[in-house]
C-alpha cells in the first residue's frame, strides 16, 4: 500500500479527488459494477478517505492483510493491527478481474468512491479471528460479525474518494483529522489528550480524563465513536447529547468534543493500538488507555477475553515507534469520607469506598430507581431516562422457537390473549405461516431463504418494540446464528426474551397435524427441519417449555410470570 505521509502524524492529506476530477470520475463509473457498501464498510470507507485511517490508501490488499494478520504491520513495515478490507458476496467477486474499477455507492445509490481491484481472495476466517480477537468463540461480537455477518470474499485495492458519506447529524461535531489538526493550531494547542469512549460519561470519567490532562500539562479531546458499537450499546444520539452536557463540567477553553464515524472490532489490546494511531492523525499527542481498552468483557463462561491491563501492556512495547504517548489509568472509584473520586491503586483499607457497577447502574436505570449525584451528573442521568425509560414501559419481543408441531403457535395465540385482556400493552403477533404468506411469499425453505424469513420477522418485530410495543414472534427459527441476529437487533433499543419450545422430535412426529414430517419422511419434501436440515437447539434461551408436562395455558402464563420478573409486566 501506498502512504499519505512518511509515517504516522507526518503531514496529512485525504483521498478525494479535486472538484473537476470526481465530476469526471462520476461519469466513468456509470459503466462501473457497484457494490452497495454494508454499515461498516461506510464508516472504514470515510476513515480511509479522511485520513483518520493514514497511511491506509484504501482497502487492504492480500500481501498487507496476511502481514497485519502474522506482523501487527503492513508490507511496509508500518505498525497497523486491524485488517481493512472490502468483503462482498461470492456472487459479486465471479467475473470481477484484478485491475478492474467498481463503484462503491451508499445504500442510497451514491457514489461515494471508486476502487481499482488489487487483489480478490477468500480469507481463513479462523485465522483471522484468532490473529485479531485471540479467540474463536462467536460470543465474542467482533468474532461473531466475521463469521456470520461479514461476506466470504475480499477485494483489496486504493480508492479514489468523490463525496464523502453525508450526515445529518451533530454535523458540527464531525471534524476530519485537517479539521481537528487545524483547530488545535488556532487554539494553541500544542500537547493533546485523547479520550476514546463508545459509553455514556459519568463523574467518574470526568474525574479521570481532567486527573490525566492536568498531570500532562496538556487540553483534552473528548473523541467518542458514534459509528459502529458493540450490539446493545446505547444509541450515539442519546451518548452525544450526553457528552454535549458533561464537556460543561470543564473549565471553559480546556477541552474539546468532536465525534468520530468508527466501526469498532472490540478486539482490546490490538484495538488500543489502532485507536491510538488514529489519534495521532487526529494531532492528538497523548492517548488514554484504561482498564480493558476496547473490550468486549467476559465470554459464556465468565472468563474476560483479554487481561485488565494488556492493553496497556502491549501499547508500551510499541510506544516509542507510535510516536503518542500512553496516559495510563486504573479504576477510579468514589471515597466517601474523602467526597472525592481517587484512582484504586491510591485507595487505603480504611476508606469508605462507595462503587455501583454498570450492571447495577442500568438496573437503577430500567427500573427508575435513584442514581447518586457521586455517580453521575443529574443532567446526564435526565437524558438517559428519555430515552431509556423503566422497563415497565419498553418495548419487547418474545420470540419463540422450535420444531415444526411443538405448539409455539398454539402457545403464542394464548399469550396474545392473556396480554389483550390486561389491556396496558399494544401486541401483535408475528406467526411464522402468516409472516410466509404476507412478508416471504417469494421465498423458499433453504438456508438462504430461511435466515431472510427471520430477518424479515426480526426486523418487523424490532421497530414494532423500539416503539414501545410489543412483539410475539412464533417461527421455527432453526439456526442459532440468525437469532442471534435478530436478539441484537432488537436489543439496541429493547428487551428480548427468547422462548424454547422444546417439544421433543418423536411428540412432533405424533402431532403432525399437516402431514409434513410423513411427507418428508417419503422424501416428498426435502430440507425439513429435524429430518434433513438440522434444528440448533438454543443455548441461553430465557424460557424453556415441554408441552409434554406443560398446557397451552400453563406456558403463556408462565411466560407473564417471566416477564413480570423481568420487569416488562406489572
Amino acid at each position: 500500500m501506498g502512504a499519505f505521509k512518511e509515517a504516522h502524524g507526518g503531514i496529512l492529506k485525504d483521498g478525494y479527488l479535486g472538484e473537476k476530477a470526481a465530476e469526471e470520475e462520476k461519469i466513468k463509473a456509470r459503466e462501473y459494477v457497484s457494490w452497495d457498501l454494508t454499515s461498516r464498510q461506510l464508516c472504514d470507507i470515510e476513515l480511509i478517505l479522511n485520513g483518520a485511517f493514514s497511511p491506509l490508501e484504501g482497502f487492504l490488499d492480500k500481501v498487507d492483510y496476511e502481514s497485519v494478520l502474522t506482523e501487527m504491520r503492513l508490507a511496509s513495515g508500518l505498525i497497523w493491527p486491524i485488517p481493512i478490507t472490502l468483503d462482498v458476496t461470492p456472487a459479486f467477486a465471479e467475473g470481477l478481474s484484478e485491475g478492474q474499477s467498481i463503484a462503491l455507492r451508499d445504500p442510497e445509490g451514491v457514489l461515494i468512491a471508486t476502487m481499482k481491484i488489487g487483489d480478490i481472495w477468500t480469507p481463513d476466517k479462523n485465522t483471522e479471528a484468532v490473529s485479531v480477537f485471540g479467540t474463536e468463540n462467536q460470543a465474542h461480537p467482533g468474532v461473531d460479525y466475521l463469521m456470520n455477518q461479514a461476506n466470504e470474499v475480499y477485494l483489496g485495492g486504493n480508492l479514489n474518494g468523490v463525496d464523502p458519506p453525508q450526515h445529518y447529524d451533530f454535523r458540527l461535531l464531525r471534524d476530519t483529522p485537517s479539521e481537528l489538526r487545524g483547530h488545535f493550531r488556532k487554539m494553541g494547542w500544542r500537547k493533546v489528550v485523547a479520550f476514546q469512549t463508545r459509553n455514556p460519561m459519568h463523574r467518574a470519567h470526568q474525574e479521570l480524563t481532567f486527573k490525566a490532562a492536568i498531570e500532562q500539562e496538556a487540553n483534552l479531546l473528548i473523541h467518542p465513536v458514534v459509528g459502529m458499537t458493540r450490539p446493545g450499546d446505547i444509541d450515539h444520539y442519546t451518548r452525544v447529547r450526553c457528552y454535549e452536557k458533561i464537556i460543561k463540567r470543564y473549565p471553559e477553553q480546556t477541552t474539546s468534543l468532536s465525534l468520530v464515524n468508527l466501526a469498532m472490532r472490540m478486539a482490546g489490546p490490538k484495538e488500543a493500538i489502532w485507536h491510538a494511531i488514529m489519534r495521532k492523525n487526529f494531532g492528538c499527542t497523548h492517548f488514554i488507555v484504561g482498564r480493558d481498552h476496547a473490550g468486549p468483557g467476559k465470554d459464556p463462561d465468565g472468563q474476560p477475553y483479554y487481561g485488565p491491563y494488556e492493553a496497556q501492556e502491549l501499547f508500551k512495547k510499541h510506544e516509542k515507534e507510535l510516536d503518542i504517548s500512553m496516559v495510563p489509568f486504573q479504576q477510579m472509584v468514589y471515597v466517601e469520607d474523602r467526597a472525592q473520586y481517587l484512582p484504586v491503586d491510591k485507595t487505603t483499607p480504611d476508606m469508605k469506598i462507595m462503587t455501583i457497577t454498570g450492571t447495577e447502574f442500568r438496573r437503577r436505570l430500567t427500573e427508575g430507581l435513584e442514581i447518586p449525584e457521586w455517580y453521575s451528573y443529574p443532567e446526564i442521568v435526565e437524558e438517559l431516562r428519555k430515552t431509556h425509560p423503566p422497563r415497565s414501559k419498553q418495548g419487547f419481543v418474545v420470540f419463540f422457537t422450535g420444531l415444526s408441531g411443538s405448539g409455539k403457535s398454539t402457545i403464542a395465540n394464548a399469550l396474545l390473549v392473556k396480554m389483550l385482556v390486561n389491556g396496558d400493552r399494544r401486541v401483535t403477533l408475528l406467526d411464522g405461516d402468516v409472516v410466509r404468506q404476507n412478508l416471504s411469499s417469494e421465498l423458499g425453505f433453504s438456508k438462504e431463504h430461511r435466515d431472510l424469513n427471520i430477518t424479515r420477522i426480526g426486523y418487523v418485530a424490532s421497530e414494532i418494540s423500539k416503539h414501545g410495543g410489543v412483539a410475539i414472534c412464533a417461527p421455527i427459527a432453526p439456526y442459532r446464528a440468525t437469532r442471534r441476529q435478530v436478539r441484537a437487533l432488537v436489543e439496541e433499543n429493547a428487551g428480548f426474551i427468547e422462548v424454547h419450545v422444546a417439544t421433543t422430535l418423536e411428540t412432533c412426529e405424533k402431532r403432525d397435524r399437516k402431514g409434513l414430517y410423513a411427507k418428508a419422511r417419503a422424501g416428498l419434501i426435502k430440507g425439513f427441519t429435524g429430518i434433513d436440515d438440522p434444528y440448533e437447539e438454543p443455548e441461553n434461551a430465557e424460557i424453556v417449555i415441554h408441552t409434554e408436562t406443560l398446557s397451552p395455558d400453563l406456558a403463556a402464563h408462565r411466560i407473564l410470570v417471566k416477564l413480570e420478573s423481568l420487569g416488562f409486566q406489572r
